[in-house]
């Protein structure tokens, strides 16, 4: 049956990328990987491959792959991806030899994809469970690793109907999971070869804290320094249009505040959309010479009210400036990268679907995460703020305390697979 849907599904990717070009982009990734790797494998090299679905996953992988190529450079490593919004901004990572798509995951394309690869340990990250390649590894012993993975009771391995599909999770050596549910959920199959590790992502953004803190960002400190002195900043990264319709709207008449966009999605139609919600000054970040003297700069930034980041690459880092911030997906697809705002010790605002996001829970337990579900909500909790910082600065740093308490998942991952 697996087997079955899979092809359907190629069918419906191949029509698909006719009309989308995001699929188009995939479909045709896929299509090339095995090629791609017949050019760059060193038949003579041990390989270790990670594959990630997509950008999030990627950096829930990232450190692990950087200690293992630090510790063991004896590897090279395999990076995959399966969606184009991980492969398209990391295909040039450096910290793995070779980066390609994922064929899908057919017999066929399983097969030809490690028997040209022949990998050594293998690395899923958190929500990664292809049938046929599991079992492919599994079958030529090859160890295969679940990173900062999470179970829930709704999910297929947990139904009557999906236990058949389930069986592919015997095909993991072992399961580092992020929580106390995801463990005894995979006992109830009798599947106990976990340990609770937590999410290698906490360890992410305190290394790119610690690197960021070493950078300068002109432009950023041009726009929020302006004229009159450093001012009030509010940073909203990975934002989407519900989102952006209720802090812009807050915003508008808060002239003593500037606001930083960071779009979920950079095209010229959803930027035009941004720029259109509002009518105070708006420059965008890639239209601003980053090399100009600072008199220039502070010319360029002198009246902007909101400086649009349309590229990508540097949100992480620009938390920093903020004094709140807001993450967005949580009207729609789901949170994006909480720990990546928190650690920069700012309370963080994110809208209700938020449920199966482990850290958006724990955030809202501390108080250093504020859920939202209208744009009263949001002005309610906001005009709280501005009128007492005392607690605004409390609860960022409540958020910081919070995600500082949570590294050590690579480390414990490390030690334990024993590389």
């Amino acid at each position: 049956m697996y087997n079955i849907v899979i092809y359907l599904y190629l069918c419906g990717v191949a029509i698909a990328s006719i009309f989308n070009e995001k699929v188009r982009k995939m479909w045709r990734g896929e299509r090339e990987a095995v090629k791609i790797l017949r050019q760059k494998v060193d038949p003579n090299a041990r390989y270790a491959w990670f594959h990630a679905a997509s950008l999030g996953e990627f950096e829930q992988g990232r450190p692990i792959m950087e200690r293992l190529r630090k510790e063991h450079p004896e590897y090279k490593i395999l990076l995959t991806f399966f969606s184009p919004s991980g492969y398209e901004v990391r295909k040039n990572y450096e910290g793995a030899d070779i980066v390609c798509y994922l064929p899908l995951d057919t017999i066929t394309n399983a097969r030809r994809f490690l028997r040209t690869i022949r990998p050594e340990v293998a690395f899923f990250i958190k929500y990664e469970f292809w049938y046929n390649y599991l079992h492919i590894l599994k079958h030529r012993g090859v160890p295969v690793y679940s990173v900062s993975s999470i179970f829930r009771p709704g999910q297929i391995f947990f139904r009557w109907y999906g236990r058949q599909y389930g069986r592919v999770l015997k095909c993991f050596t072992h399961f580092f999971v992020q929580n106390q549910v995801s463990k005894e959920l995979l006992s109830t199959i009798n599947i106990n070869n976990v340990s609770i590790t937590g999410d290698t992502r906490f360890d992410r953004v305190l290394e790119i804290k610690s690197q960021a803190e070493q950078n300068s960002f002109p432009v950023i400190d041009a726009f929020v320094g302006g004229s009159g002195g450093p001012c009030r900043c509010f940073i909203a990264g990975s934002s989407w249009q519900p989102d952006e319709e209720i802090f812009l709207k807050y915003f508008e008449q808060k002239k003593d505040w500037k606001l930083i966009v960071a779009p979920h999605v950079i095209g010229e139609d959803h930027l035009r959309q941004i720029i259109a919600m509002t009518k105070r000054k708006v420059v965008r970040y890639t239209q601003v010479d980053a090399n100009a003297q600072p008199s220039t700069l502070n010319s360029q930034l002198r009246d902007a009210d909101i400086l649009i980041i349309d590229c990508f690459g540097l949100l992480s880092s620009i938390y920093r400036y903020g004094d709140v911030a807001y993450v967005g997906g949580g009207f729609g697809v789901g949170i994006h990268n909480l720990p990546e705002a928190a650690v920069w010790n700012v309370p963080v605002f994110f809208g209700p679907n938020n449920q199966n996001f482990h850290e958006a829970q724990a955030l809202k337990a501390c108080g250093g995460g504020l859920e939202i579900t209208s744009y009263d909500d949001f002005a309610e909790k906001m005009d709280r703020f501005i009128a007492h910082p005392e607690e605004m600065q409390h609860l960022g740093e409540v958020a910081g305390n919070y995600v500082a308490s949570q590294a050590g998942a690579t480390e414990k991952i490390i030690r334990s697979v024993g590389l």
